[in-house]
């Protein structure tokens, strides 16, 4: 018997166990959202932003593991979720975005919002499509999900126009699909690679593991802890990273990149074997290409063949998932003389520990170590910035914790919305946002959703009164010159302010009043003794939303700090 194109919508959702749709409607969608009306099986929410959606989909993906499933209409609909399926595309994060579109006859008529979502997405998913035959639908969505869900995870958008929803067709819903071409990475390794880089890295006198996010996302961390441990080989971590080792373990240096740990780039600087695991090698962990790693044999092990050598030329390339590779590897693990590299390692740690100074007042440490005490069992997810970076070098991680963060393409606005994506996937789980005051400004918003959702997140706000990363690089790097950064500067301000003082407008807006307004809770800080009750009082707010806004120092910076195109040696330290 057949069946209207948007009873199969539904249908091959409820094959596909979603549990939750985000999702918001329009005109080229209400056919779709009318038959989501008559179930009961899969939650939808409603955000206030598209943008918003995609990100609370990812924070739903990235707690979750599954494929997050968003729903919007044609035109700004669509072309609002851009932003978010980019950001997925970077990061890795299985998603399925269903867009509706004007009727076939119309395309290509400059229908009312109508626009090419197909063309404009071709570059930041891994499948985009739409659906022009009623007869292909089911199948269609079908590769979406195994598409989204396999090999390197990744964004699927399909654009399903407003006549194929009400057209009839075939009910089935397939069990498996093959795709021509498409043959990812699943379960195997080439074993012969796999023995040459293992080799290699026995071998070594001063080796390093690199594990990037690849780790996370194959929830290999188990594998990796077990491997270097057998080893005994010290690691490293990219932010994407975070999380794969456990932040106190004694062979976890920290993060290296622009803002890593003094030890960790030195190491990686100087190491004669780095063996990376599910890293892309950008631009933010290599600096200066020609001096990374400069004396370092370097070994790749990706599930995306694109990635090896793409960026940096390595010598024993390893297409395979993270997880695999090391069970394999830890069937041959034997442990390694590597105590004097150790030992030299430990001596940087020291030489240069990461800490900011604690005579100013409260500072972005403090908060962070606030949170580690208060929060035992927590998923933190960050907005973009500075704050992004302290927590990335200052929240601690044990196994079982999430660090969620945006990684490829640094969204600001992603952190809140991401935070009630994860808190809808995880109820019980404390859930906590460290956001910049600049960020939370981008999708606000969204109180609204976390409010009537019941999704009581604690939102940690750094106001430091800027736009905090753009403005370090103009305080090092442009003459103080800081145009555009001042989140206090209103049209009476002078032409050419150097900074705060007794003259500036106040703040806007009252993030108190913000939270209030929406029936949230709100804290605002000022010293750190007001920091652990704070943080105590917004975990036992389970009623609602907790804002604390923080407010610290406009001149704090992220430090260490590299400039963009240098080595990663090159650190500005003070």
């Amino acid at each position: 018997m057949d069946i209207s194109g948007r009873k199969l919508f539904v249908k091959a959702l409820m094959e596909e166990k979603v549990d939750t749709l985000f999702a918001y409607p329009g005109g080229t969608v209400t056919d779709l959202f009318d038959e989501l009306y008559k179930q009961d099986k899969i939650h939808v929410v409603l955000p206030r932003h598209e943008q918003a959606l995609i990100h609370e989909a990812e924070g739903y993906a990235r707690e979750t593991g599954k494929v997050g499933v968003c729903l919007v209409t044609s035109g700004p609909g669509a072309t609002n979720t851009i932003t978010g399926l980019a950001d997925a595309h970077y990061d890795s994060i299985p998603l399925v975005c269903f867009t509706g579109q004007v009727p076939l006859n119309l395309i290509g008529n400059d229908a009312f919002q109508e626009v090419d979502i197909v063309g404009m997405t071709r570059n930041i998913t891994k499948y985009s499509v739409t659906v022009r035959d009623r007869k292909e639908l089911g199948k269609i969505i079908k590769m979406a999900f195994h598409i989204a869900r396999t090999g390197k995870p990744g964004p699927v958008l399909i654009d399903i126009p407003k006549d194929i929803q009400t057209q009839s067709g075939p009910a089935e819903y397939p069990e498996s699909v093959v795709i021509r071409g498409y043959k990812p990475i699943e379960k195997s390794v080439h074993i012969g690679q796999l023995k040459k880089a293992y080799k290699l890295l026995k071998s070594a006198k001063q080796p390093i593991i690199l594990a990037g996010g690849g780790v996370k996302v194959a929830e290999a961390n188990k594998e990796l802890r077990e491997f270097a441990e057998k080893m005994y080989v010290p690691v490293v971590t990219t932010v994407m990273g975070k999380g794969a080792m456990p932040d106190d373990h004694p062979l976890y240096i920290g993060n290296s990149g622009l803002h890593g740990r003094y030890a960790a780039n030195i190491a990686v600087s100087k190491c004669d074997v780095l063996f990376s695991i599910g890293t892309r090698f950008n631009d933010r962990i290599t600096g200066d290409l020609n001096e990374f790693a400069p004396n370092a044999k370097i070994v790749h092990i990706d599930v995306d063949t694109s990635s090896i050598s793409r960026n940096v030329v390595v010598d024993v390339p390893v297409v395979a998932d993270a997880k695999v590779a090391l069970k394999k590897l830890l069937e041959w693990a034997e442990p390694s003389d590597n105590y004097e590299w150790i030992d030299k390692i430990k001596a940087w740690q020291k030489e240069n520990p990461l800490e900011m100074r604690r005579d100013r007042g409260m500072t972005p440490q403090m908060i962070m170590e606030g949170i580690n005490k208060v929060f035992a069992d927590a998923t933190y997810v960050t907005d973009v910035g500075q704050h992004q970076m302290w927590a990335s070098q200052f929240i601690s991680l044990d196994p079982g914790q999430k660090f969620i963060t945006s990684g490829g393409l640094g969204t600001m606005g992603f952190g809140f919305p991401a935070a009630i994506g994860a808190k809808i996937a995880a109820p019980e789980k404390d859930v906590v946002c460290i956001s910049g005051d600049g960020g939370m400004q981008m999708n606000m918003q969204e109180m609204a959703t976390a409010v009537i959702e019941k999704a009581p997140v604690v939102i940690c706000i750094l106001n430091n009164q800027y736009l905090g990363m753009v403005r370090q690089m103009q305080q090092l790097f442009y003459g103080k010159r800081y145009e555009a950064t001042c989140l206090r500067r209103r049209v009476t301000c002078p032409e050419n302010c150097k900074g705060p003082n007794e003259a500036c407008p106040p703040y806007v807006p009252d993030f108190i009043k913000y939270a209030d307004t929406y029936g949230a809770h709100g804290i605002r800080v000022t010293a750190e003794e007001m920091i652990i009750p704070a943080l105590v009082e917004a975990k036992n707010n389970t009623d609602a939303p907790t804002v604390i806004e923080f407010m610290i120092s406009s001149d704090e910076l992220v430090l260490p700090m590299v400039k963009t195109g240098n080595a990663m040696s090159e650190m500005i330290l003070k």
